[in-house]
Parts: structure tokens; sequence; C-alpha cells
């Protein structure tokens, strides 16, 4: 009842201003609940457990749980690419309570994008369709779903977006355009975000607590767009991984701090760790180049025609400056590679 009375609270405010004609604002209204209905029932739940040995497991844990939308005839489902890192089992629930055995299909390192094939067919899911961020507007009304869990009914939720900007992870991570929607969806990993037209727009990453800005206090999530799979989803079906996937990777956490990066955790046994950067070390330059946010260590870094060639830093560590010499590695490479790619 919860999921039906917010979908009806939803069609209502996504209709946006009522027309003049009583009639229109119903048949939109009833038009609305239609299509967020039909998106809704294409939502699935996702379990997965990563093989034993898997380096993942340090920072994701073993078991995830997660959401996912059906976005092509054959059942392949769209989600969030971390909750599949080495995946060894992985379990889809449909709406209609129905569980069925999954595979890795494909892992998207440059967005975060990843993909799950169903070992078997999923009977009367529908396949939803990709919308777009250029249509949203901050205040824009969106509706969120995650899918049913062992333990957890499937549900919706009604959030706002707040802001489309660039967004740079701590991980080693950047997009040129993030969703910012507030209020917060809890189990938000993979959870799917439509517009009034049930098209989908984006797929749960983060929690946040600055979804209106870095000066604004406002929990919230980070939703990557569908516009970013939309031009990798071929090659990334066919080969398991997006074209940008191989790229230099240091094993590093950081963060931007007051006009610098600083390194917040380095990862055992990584090219950062056996080049000697430090936790609290300070990045001043790349191969000579002077960078002051996390958006322009990446580009840097990433900028360099050979992804496993030597990299030099300067660092500060404590009052010391000094040049540190690191050899990348192609972080797909350091991966358990899941059997279904």
């Amino acid at each position: 009842m919860r999921v039906v009375a917010i979908l009806l609270a939803l069609a209502a405010s996504l209709l946006g201003p009522h027309s003049a004609n009583a009639a229109a604002p119903a048949a939109g209204a009833r038009e609305t609940l239609d299509a967020l209905t039909r998106a809704n029932a294409a939502v699935v739940g996702l379990q997965v457990q990563a093989a034993q040995d898997a380096r993942s497991a340090q920072t994701l844990g073993r078991q995830r749980s997660g959401s996912g939308v059906v976005i092509g005839g054959d059942g392949l489902i769209l989600t969030i690419g971390y909750l599949l890192l080495e995946a060894d089992h992985i379990q889809i629930t449909t709406a209609g309570g129905k569980s069925y055995p999954g595979r890795v299909a494909g892992y998207d390192l440059a967005t975060g994008f990843g993909l799950v094939r169903p070992v078997l067919p999923l009977r009367g899911v529908t396949p939803v369709a990709l919308g777009s961020l250029g249509e949203l507007e901050p205040g824009m009304p969106l509706m969120a779903a995650t899918g049913a869990q062992p333990d957890e009914d499937p549900d919706v939720d009604m959030t706002r977006l707040v802001s489309k900007r660039a967004f740079s992870g701590y991980w080693e991570y950047h997009i040129e355009t993030a969703l910012f929607t507030s209020p917060p969806v809890g189990n938000h990993s993979g959870a799917p975000l439509f517009n009034a037209r049930g098209e989908l727009v984006g797929i749960g990453s983060l929690f946040v607590m600055d979804a209106a800005g870095a000066n604004e206090r406002l929990p919230g999530n980070m939703f990557v767009p569908v516009d970013l799979l939309k031009p990798i989803l071929p090659e990334l079906t066919r080969t398991g991984t997006g074209p940008a996937s191989r790229r230099p990777w240091l094993g590093l956490t950081s963060s931007d701090q007051g006009g610098r990066v600083q390194v917040v955790r380095v990862t055992p046994d990584s090219p950062a760790q056996a080049g000697g950067l430090r936790p609290g070390d300070v990045v001043l330059a790349v191969d000579g180049t002077a960078v002051s946010t996390l958006e322009a260590f990446y580009k840097q870094l990433w900028s360099r025609a050979a992804p496993d060639s030597e990299v030099r830093l300067t660092v500060l560590q404590g009052v010391l400056e000094k040049t540190l010499v690191l050899k990348p590695v192609d972080r797909m490479q350091t991966l358990r590679r899941p059997a279904g790619i």
C-alpha cells in the first residue's frame, strides 16, 4: 500500500501545474502513474557474494546488496559496478518475488556502471527506456526505486533533483556530470532514478552530505546519469568493459583539502605504497604539472599515453618536498575477473 500511495503522490507531483481543463490533469496523472508503475516493475534486487580472496572485500565486504533495473529485452540489468567487483555469486530478485541466478556481464571503471545478465530468462519483466539529464532541472521531482531483498520488500521514494555538476570521488574516480538529489534514499546502491515518463535517468552510487554543493550542507544521493552509458553500451556488452577503463591506477584514497590534494589512505600492495606515498602526504604535482584539486590530479594522471608508464609525483611529506617515482597499473588487472566476463 505504501508503494501505491507514493506512486500516486509522485504522479500528481510530477505532472506539474494543472491544466485549466479538469479532464486533462486526470488523464495526465493516470498516464504518469502507469509509466511509473511499469518502470518500478523493472526494478530488481541484487544479492552479491564476492570471492573469498577478493581484494575489494577489504573496503566493500564479501556480502553486498543493492538494486538494478532491466534495460534489455534479454533481461540485461544495469546497476552500480562496485556491487559486482570480483563477484562469485549473484542472485536477482524481481518485483514479483521470483529469484534467478545471474552473472556479471560488464563493468566500466570510468563511469562506475555494471551489467548483470540473468542465467535464466526473466519472465514478465519489460525493460525501461533510457532518458536524458538534459531535460532535468533543479527542483524537479523524480522517483527512486529499490529492489527486493531477502529481508526487505521493494520500495519507491520521491526525491528531487538538487544539482547537476562534475563529481570527483576519493577512490580515483571522476565524471563530468553527476545528478544530486535530496532527500536521500537509504539503500542507494544501484537504485534507479526515473523521470515522469518512467524513463531511467540515473543509477545510485553514493550518500553525500553536500547534495546542493560544497558551500551548503544537505544530505542526499549522487546518481550516475545514464547519458554516460549510451555511448559505451555496445562495447560494454560486447567486451565486458568500457573503452576508458584501462587507465593508470595508483591505489589512493584522497581528498580536496583547502586547495590541496591530500592522501587519506594508501591501498596495501599498491603502486602508491610501493612508491613511498603515505597517509597525510600532499600531492603538489604530477610529472611537473601542479595540481590542487582531485579533478586536476586525476585528469593529469589519466592523460598519459601509456597507463603503466612511470609517473613522477611531487609531494609534501611533513615539511619535506619530495619527488616520488611510481609505476601505475591497470586497475582492471588487479581485480579477480568474474567468470561471466
